[in-house]
């Protein structure tokens, strides 16, 4: 399955439950992650966005962990159902 495949469809179950998803683009600033998710409680996330068994690059890592260094939550998926636990754990609905 195609990243823009995954992306949407864990995209249209976000906003299927009241979350706003932002295509997240940084000019000049390379390997920021796909989206940005905010929830009705204004808490924040991202995704990265890869294809299946894919992982993010090396630039990626370094922006995942430069975000995580500020206590932001930021997850790489490479399937919708990983995806939709994802979103399932944000709102408090996962384990």
């Amino acid at each position: 399955m195609l990243e823009k495949q995954i992306e949407k469809a864990v995209c249209d179950y976000a906003k299927s439950k009241g979350i706003l998803c932002y295509k997240f683009v940084s000019p000049g600033h390379a390997g920021v992650p796909d989206r940005m998710f905010v929830l009705p409680n204004g808490k924040v996330f991202f995704i990265e966005f890869k294809r299946l068994g894919c992982v993010p690059t090396p630039l990626q890592l370094r922006e995942i962990k430069r975000l995580r260094s500020q206590q932001v939550s930021v997850f790489a998926v490479d399937n919708i159902v990983e995806g939709h636990y994802v979103i399932d754990k944000m709102l408090g609905w996962g384990g």
